[in-house]
C-alpha cells in the first residue's frame, strides 16, 4: 500500500480521536486519578500531542526514557482536533505552503498551534518514507485541550511494554496485532492546507 508523504493516521470514532503523550509518573498518575490534566501538569508549556502510537513509542523509547516513563492515550473530541488543525502553523518555513518567509513568520506569531512532520516509524522504530503529525498546543489551544476537548485518558504504559516484550521475543506478528488500530484521518482541503498534509 502506498502512503502519501504527509497524512494523518489515527485511532478515531465518529466523535473522538486518540492522541498520545508521555510524562513522568507524577504528572501521569495525577492526570489518571483526576480524569483530566491537573498539577503538576503545567499549562504554560507547549504540550505536544501525537496521533501515532508508534511515533510515541519511538519518542519515549517504549516508555523508558527519563521523564517519559508513562504513556497516556488521550481521547479528545474531533471538533477540538480540527479547531486546532485549522489554526495551526508549520514550525518551519516551507515555500509550498507560504507566500514567503514574512508570511510564515506572521502566521507563526499569531498561532497557538504548531505542526511538525517527522518520519513515521516501523514496528521496530526504523524510519519510514512517510511522515507522522505532531501537534503542539499552547495558550488558548492548550486551555481548550485541557478544559473542553478532553473526553478521557488511559495509561497505556503496560501495553507499550507488552508490545516491546513481544518484539524482544521475536514475535513481530503478536506485537503488530497488539498495536492500536490506526487509519487515515479525513481532512478537508482547508485543514490539509493548514497543516501541510497531502490530500492524495
Amino acid at each position: 500500500m502506498s502512503v502519501p508523504p504527509r497524512q494523518v493516521w489515527a485511532h478515531y470514532t465518529a466523535g473522538t480521536v486518540t492522541v498520545y503523550q508521555a510524562y513522568p509518573p507524577e504528572i501521569a498518575e495525577a492526570a489518571v486519578a483526576a480524569g483530566r490534566f491537573v498539577p503538576p501538569f503545567r499549562r504554560g508549556r507547549m504540550t505536544w500531542i501525537k496521533p501515532s502510537f508508534r511515533w510515541m513509542m519511538y519518542r519515549s523509547g517504549w516508555a523508558t526514557k527519563p521523564g517519559q516513563e508513562r504513556v497516556l492515550a488521550v481521547e479528545m473530541t474531533r471538533p477540538g482536533l480540527e479547531w486546532a488543525l485549522g489554526r495551526a502553523c508549520l514550525s518551519g518555513y516551507e515555500p509550498r505552503w507560504h507566500t514567503d518567509r514574512a508570511d510564515w513568520a506572521r502566521r507563526l506569531r499569531g498561532s497557538d498551534v504548531r505542526v511538525q512532520w517527522d518520519p513515521e516509524r516501523s514496528l521496530r522504530l526504523a524510519p519510514l518514507p512517510y511522515r507522522s503529525l505532531q501537534l503542539g498546543l499552547s495558550g488558548a489551544a492548550a486551555d481548550r485541550y485541557v478544559d473542553e476537548w478532553l473526553v478521557g485518558l488511559t495509561d497505556v504504559t503496560a501495553r507499550a511494554r507488552e508490545i516491546r516484550a513481544l518484539l524482544d521475543a521475536g514475535d513481530d506478528d503478536g506485537a503488530a496485532a497488539a498495536l492500536p488500530p490506526e487509519r487515515p484521518y479525513p481532512l478537508s482541503p482547508a485543514l490539509a492546507a493548514a497543516v501541510g498534509a497531502d490530500t492524495d
